[in-house]
């Protein structure tokens, strides 16, 4: 049964029997699966105020619970992305990079991107925490978090209409379909549905790194703005402390693709080493299938990290060249001022020798006295400006 999707509950509860359906539960399950797995979704509050009912639920259905640690682990939200496992489970905490507002409203912005424009707030970052057992998958998220609302949403959505005959042209595509859907099930709204729980937690994993793309645009376009004003000779650039907070934010970025390239490979190579408790039960097919889509996975979080020391190199390389216009403009002023002091000294030099206390001096006596001091005068400004200005000392850079 499914609820109204404008108030989804705390916990969410979906039954996914692959090559067949997807059925939300009202009520946590009290027995394993006969066909397919569970997929339990809930909130770090619920599980807190909830803790001794999840336990029993995951008792009944899997004959295990969690560890105390790994409990005390779920619940932290200063957690980074890391791997862990025990002989009957696996462990996989995710951070998001970009955090629910809920999230923001509770928690205070850190120094760094208080003052920041909105895009750089959404970089605080939230974990979630996936527990992998073989018939259940247990996610933990922060409160009001998109990534389980719209991929729950993706999987309940309507079936597609029935199929249309097909011509031949279709004939070959339509055969390339049903061959896949024998070893990963049909397609529900275009959504293929996972074999497995390992398969449902790497899809997780995929939709939280893939949610970067509508943040990375909102960094990249601000970015951008910033790097034409740092570039605009006759403009003065103010946001110092911003720029300053994008740059702390993209390197943050970089340390949480770091953590998270770290935390998949270390669960894949759980895999090869066989100390995942759903290997044994899990077919070949769907093993390989498995390793092709967690190289997916690190594939985009390696996307990921690329762009954000590509916005890094760029950032520094705006600050750079913003100097380096700074200082070839106070170069050429300064340029200027030494020409005018270098036209004026010599006529300086010759007001200081005629305003000398002296009895007698030349040229003093004569009525036209004045305006020949003042035709030599002018004389040598011209020479020396022409001068100048023919060696390009008055020219501007970019002119010449």
């Amino acid at each position: 049964m499914t609820t109204e999707a404008s108030t989804p509950p705390p916990i969410r509860i979906f039954h996914i029997q692959p090559g067949a359906s997807v059925a939300e539960l009202d009520a946590l399950p009290t027995r394993p699966p006969p066909v397919g797995f569970y997929w339990v979704a809930c909130t770090r509050a619920e599980l807190e105020s909830g803790l001794s009912r999840i336990q029993a639920m995951l008792q009944a259905v899997t004959g295990l619970q969690l560890l105390d640690l790994h409990v005390t682990d779920l619940l932290s939200t200063q957690l980074p992305s890391h791997h862990d496992y025990t002989s009957q489970y696996d462990l996989l905490v995710m951070r998001q990079l970009a955090a629910s507002t809920q999230e923001q409203a509770q928690q205070p912005l850190p120094r760094t991107t208080r003052n920041a424009p909105p895009v750089l707030r959404r970089i605080d970052t939230s974990p979630v925490g996936l527990v992998v057992f073989d018939a259940l998958l247990l996610s933990v998220h922060p409160g009001g978090c998109a990534v389980r609302d719209s991929y729950a949403e993706r999987l309940l959505a309507p079936p597609p209409l029935a199929a249309q005959p097909l011509d031949a042209d279709h004939a070959e595509a339509t055969a390339e379909v049903l061959v896949c859907e024998l070893n990963t099930g049909p397609s529900v709204a275009g959504v293929r549905l996972p074999a497995n729980t390992a398969d449902l937690m790497l899809r997780l994993v995929n939709h939280i790194v893939d949610n970067y793309l509508d943040l990375r645009r909102d960094l990249t376009r601000l970015l951008d703005h910033w790097q034409v004003a740092l570039l605009n000779p006759r403009g003065r650039f103010t946001h110092w402390g911003a720029l300053m907070a994008a740059r702390l934010a993209l390197h943050h970025l970089a340390e949480i693709c770091e953590d998270q390239r770290s935390a998949v490979q270390a669960w894949t190579g759980g895999l090869d080493d066989g100390h995942l408790v759903y290997g044994d039960s899990v077919a070949q097919r769907e093993l390989e299938l498995i390793r092709v889509r967690s190289r997916d996975v690190l594939e985009h979080i390696a996307r990921v990290a690329h762009h954000v020391r590509r916005l890094e190199q760029s950032t520094e390389a705006a600050v750079q060249m913003h100097f380096s216009v700074q200082n070839n403009r106070t170069n050429e002023i300064m340029r200027v001022l030494t020409v005018l002091t270098a036209v004026f000294l010599p006529l300086n030099l010759i007001a200081g020798i005629f305003g000398m206390n002296f009895e007698y001096l030349p040229f003093v006596d004569q009525h036209n006295g004045f305006w020949g001091a003042m035709a030599m005068m002018l004389v040598i400004a011209g020479a020396l400006t022409g001068y100048f200005w023919r060696n390009r000392y008055l020219a501007r850079t970019g002119r010449g």
